[in-house]
């Protein structure tokens, strides 16, 4: 059934579309994140795409280019178009007609950049024999005549940017192209009142792709107010894992004190901070402990502030204080599961999964099997969020955080252990309740691209942390004999899962992770148990004080920083990461934070990193160019990023021997342990 024209109305048509002020905020309002064709038959929940609109009056829907077949739910009806094609799939008409790209099931290549701006005309640049080109660009959500773009007698490509859709402050040009058997990189281009931005100075907080991390544990990370420190001291809890007393005041007296402006961050993201247990849950046995809930990820109470964080005006004064910083802060947010003394759970013993599977076998830990009902502990049972009651409840519940407080967005935690009806039930919710909020959420899921992806759409989430990159990047700069290939392999899977300029987080550690530097210095083993290892020993970088062996972890740990800086993405600083804070697995991971007393590698690293992070903030390519792999071997990777003209090029060094090379006509010197960025 392919190449059928169609048109097909699902509903009737909108009176008078363009009065349809909804319609037309959507239509101008924040990028809609691309349909993916999966196949011959593909699923499209419209509620993922279109939060915020009312489906019972959505009008026309059409299909250019798309599919063999196109199941949309919520309308039951199948659509059938061109295989392979880019595709736009449009909602309504006129000024308040929405259009959502849909990516072919195609090879994606890295091959399309913008070579600059000339007599109001963007310069679109395209390797050698890809022609012809299908091309389909989006201001927003509206799409553009199919003669945007026109091919020039010198090969490259022109799109007039007098035709643009004019919109007050900001917005975004989007560039899809590909041809019978490749998709191209897609193209990002910010534009601040319809004109395109070429200084990164024009950025503020609230543009997701200039983002960079900071994650802290809120009481492992600086104890601003001792007069609520309240420590179990009992002697079944080690003091490893009892409270240490950093709170909300703490965080805002270093933002005060300018620490995060000197590091460059301008988002924050502040482990949980609801009410946890007062008691000690839990048991580990060698050695044997209990635990207190200072990691806030045992909510008793989920709209309450833990009285050991802080108060209500307390908190209050750290976003206020974030803001006039030009920093963003996000909340982790947990809402897989409560703790089992929590008064809902007492009222509403029923709102939980089963402990016990059909065959008789304990739900616990179960990550894969049964990662919608598995329980992470007996004292913190996951909720049924398949069940609409505690779906309504709990989306309620976390919203109540961004109504009362002036957050930015969420951390969302353990995210593929919640259905997806969670997601599209709280992020309609979040965008019809605060249709004017900017406000950025990214969660944590483990698992392939496929799984990982599946939550991100407009709206589910906007980003999942990268692990697959993470994971692939320690390997490769901590090991011998793993070979930079993979890293580039990796880079260019997560690109053409999550497109070419997505907002996923490239961590450089977190909490549940063996330090990187420990893992490089040989401190703790890759094949050993890294909670074990930080019971048991004192882990530093090394395990043998070996001081040329320490050197060359701190230069590997700021390989990792280098390429999190550089490559697309949003990068995420775990706290101490930025001066090679060593350690094992949990609870070793998570001491306290220093802001003193630090060696000379420590003070070394930080100022590598305080190099990369202002770099980063001040470069347009390395916000929003467009990647492109130049030379990668086994010891050398070597990429650049170009915007509007602009190139920056990266090279980094895991081998033990300075290397020069000479790539497609640039002559690069990089350093042993080390990298080369050119401007």
């Amino acid at each position: 059934m392919k190449n059928i024209a169609m048109c097909l109305f699902l509903t009737a048509l909108l009176s008078g579309c363009c009065g349809n002020a909804e319609m037309k905020r959507v239509a101008m309002g924040e990028p809609i994140l691309p349909i993916h064709e999966t196949g011959d038959t593909t699923e499209v929940f419209l509620t993922d795409y279109l939060p915020s609109l009312d489906l019972q009056n959505i009008g026309e829907v059409r299909v250019t280019e798309g599919y063999d077949s196109l199941v949309v739910k919520d309308e039951v009806a199948m659509l059938y178009g061109a295989a392979g094609k880019l595709g736009v799939l449009s909602i309504g008409e006129g000024c308040g007609e929405v259009a959502i790209p849909i990516l072919p099931q195609l090879p994606v290549r890295q091959a399309l950049t913008t070579a600059g701006i000339k007599d109001n005309a963007l310069s679109l640049k395209v390797d050698e024999g890809l022609k012809p080109l299908v091309f389909r660009c989006f201001v927003q959500n509206r799409l553009l005549s199919e003669d945007a773009v026109k091919e020039q007698q010198d090969g490259t490509f022109d799109l007039d940017l007098s035709s643009l859709p004019k919109k007050e402050g900001r917005s975004y040009l989007r560039v899809f192209a590909c041809n019978d058997s490749v998709l191209l990189n897609d193209l990002l281009i910010p534009l601040e009142d319809g004109v395109p931005v070429t200084n990164a100075e024009e950025l503020t907080r609230h543009d997701a792709n200039a983002q960079i991390l900071y994650s802290l544990l809120v009481d492992r990370f600086n104890n601003g107010n001792t007069a609520n420190d309240a420590p179990l001291n009992i002697p079944d809890v080690d003091a490893r894992v009892d409270y240490k007393g950093g709170d909300l005041k703490g965080i805002t007296a270093k933002i005060q004190d300018g620490f995060f402006d000197s590091l460059g961050i301008n988002t924050l993201w502040i482990s949980p901070i609801t009410q946890n247990p007062k008691d000690a849950w839990g048991q580990y046995d060698n050695p044997k402990t209990k635990f207190s809930g200072y990691h806030g990820y045992w909510p008793i109470y989920n709209t309450k502030i833990d009285d050991r964080m802080g108060t209500d005006a307390e908190l209050k004064e750290l976003l206020a204080t974030a803001h006039e910083h030009g920093i963003n802060v996000i909340l982790d947010y947990v809402a897989n599961h409560m703790h089992i003394n929590s008064p809902t759970l007492k009222a509403h013993p029923d709102w939980i999964t089963d402990s016990i599977l059909p065959d008789g076998r304990r739900n616990f830990e179960l990550w894969d099997e049964a990662r919608l009902t598995t329980w992470f502990d007996k004292h913190i049972p996951t909720l049924d969020l398949e069940r609409n009651e505690v779906c309504e409840a709990m989306t309620d519940t976390a919203l109540y955080w961004i109504d009362k407080y002036d957050f930015d967005g969420y951390r969302h935690d353990a995210c593929k252990h919640i259905p997806l009806n969670y997601w599209r039930m709280f992020t309609h919710k979040m965008k019809t309740r605060y249709p004017d909020r900017s406000l950025w959420m990214i969660g944590e899921t483990y698992g392939d691209n496929e799984l990982i992806g599946s939550y991100v759409k407009t709206g589910m989430l906007n980003a999942q942390f990268d692990f697959n990159v993470y994971h692939t990047a320690i390997d490769v700069l901590g090991k011998d004999g793993e070979s930079m290939k993979s890293i580039a392999k990796t880079i260019d899977e997560s690109l053409a899962s999550y497109g070419a300029h997505h907002t996923m987080g490239n961590i450089s550690g977190n909490h549940d992770k063996t330090r990187f530097i420990s893992l490089a210095g040989g401190a703790v083993s890759w094949d050993e148990d890294g909670k074990a290892a930080g019971w048991h020993r004192q882990i530093g970088v090394t395990a043998n004080a070996d001081s040329t062996r320490e050197r060359i972890a701190f230069q590997k740990a700021l390989l990792l920083e280098v390429l999190n800086m550089t490559i697309p993405g949003v990068p995420c600083i775990y706290q101490g990461d930025e001066y090679g804070q060593c350690g094992a697995n949990d609870p070793d991971n998570r001491r306290m934070m220093r802001f003193s007393g630090l060696t000379a590698n420590e003070r070394w690293l930080l100022g590598q990193t305080k190099y990369l992070t202002h770099l980063r903030c001040s470069s347009m390519p390395l916000l929003y160019g467009d990647y492109r792999q130049l030379y990668v071997d086994d010891n050398v990777l070597v990429f650049s990023r170009t915007y509007l003209g602009q190139e920056v090029v990266v090279a980094l060094n895991k081998g033990a021997q300075p290397v020069s090379l000479d790539v497609k006509g640039r002559n690069i010197d990089i350093p042993a342990y080390g990298y080369t960025i050119k401007m």
